[in-house]
């Protein structure tokens, strides 16, 4: 019996029927009497808990039921989906598109930088157990937008986030994907190291400047195209393919510009052979037409 419950006479009979002082074995014992169980007042001055009740520890055996403890909902956490998105300071309008379509808000948070050019990111709710998507795109400056989407990823895995995918529309770096020269690095390779390190679990990109960049990453990604947004577009502007050319600014990208070609009804495809005089300078020589694929493909076909 808890000592908050109400007293039982068991106790006092107990204390009552002995006389103080017994022998047994030539040996004077004396008896102590037994405590009396007191009520227990705090019990009474509890108040409800969520407006119900609080749960009383009963004992009809030994055992004490378990006290209901009140839930405490973090202020902060949204109720309606575990989906997040945040925006970097580098789209913030496209960022807005996106949470607009999806039917959600864009997520709370503080970017600002400091008088030495550090950068200070702040979530402003709390994203435990969310999904979270972290749109910025890497584009001009490069440096700041990619310093800035590291910190943000780095932020959202100290909240303890379930999962970090980092929407990059615009991979900076994804040209230095090989070695063209003696000596150089290979940049794509380290930055895709580095978002991996700084805690994200995915990566969704659009249009890389060679498929093969996905590998540099350790964790999965997802490679967008915009050539179904295209291709909608030119649709609805009612283009005759008699009337469309499509050029390979490189050799590099006559795979994709073939394959654009061949959604446009085999529009004619141009090739330009580009020759790099130096960084940031590219100088086009030769232009190729290909415009009789078709008669070229047939046994008596010629250019």
């Amino acid at each position: 019996m808890p000592p908050c419950c109400s007293p039982t006479t068991s106790a006092v009979t107990a204390a009552a029927a002995s006389p103080g002082a017994s022998r047994s074995g030539g040996l004077l014992r004396r008896s102590r009497p037994a405590p009396a169980a007191v009520n227990c007042k705090k019990i009474d001055s509890l108040r409800s808990i969520n407006g119900a009740p609080p749960c009383i520890p009963v004992s009809n055996r030994s055992l004490l039921t378990p006290v209901t403890l009140p839930v405490f909902r973090d202020p902060n956490m949204r109720n309606d989906t575990r989906l997040r998105i945040f925006s970097g300071t580098a789209n913030p309008s496209l960022s807005q598109e996106i949470a607009s379509y999806l039917g959600l808000e864009l997520g709370k948070i503080t970017i600002k930088r400091f008088a030495d050019g550090e950068i200070y990111v702040q979530l402003q709710e709390s994203v435990r157990g969310c999904d979270v998507f972290l749109v910025q795109p890497s584009c001009p400056p490069a440096n700041e937008n990619l310093m800035e989407l590291l910190i943000m990823i780095d932020a959202c895995r100290r909240a303890s986030a379930k999962n970090i995918t980092a929407v990059i529309p615009y991979f900076g770096y994804a040209r230095a994907d090989r070695k063209s020269q003696g000596r150089e690095s290979i940049a794509a390779k380290l930055v895709a190291n580095m978002i991996t390190e700084a805690g994200a679990n995915r990566v969704l990109v659009c249009d890389l400047h060679s498929s093969q960049a996905m590998g540099y990453f350790d964790i999965p990604v997802d490679h967008v195209y915009g050539q179904p947004v295209i291709l909608d577009y030119l649709a609805s502007k009612t283009i005759c393919s008699d009337d469309l050319v499509v050029v390979s600014p490189d050799v590099g990208g006559v795979a994709r510009a073939r394959a654009f070609a061949k959604k446009l009804s085999d529009a004619p495809l141009a090739i330009v052979d580009k020759r790099r005089q130096g960084h940031n300078v590219a100088e086009a020589s030769i232009l190729v037409l290909c415009y009789l694929l078709k008669q070229c493909s047939q046994p008596n076909g010629c250019i």
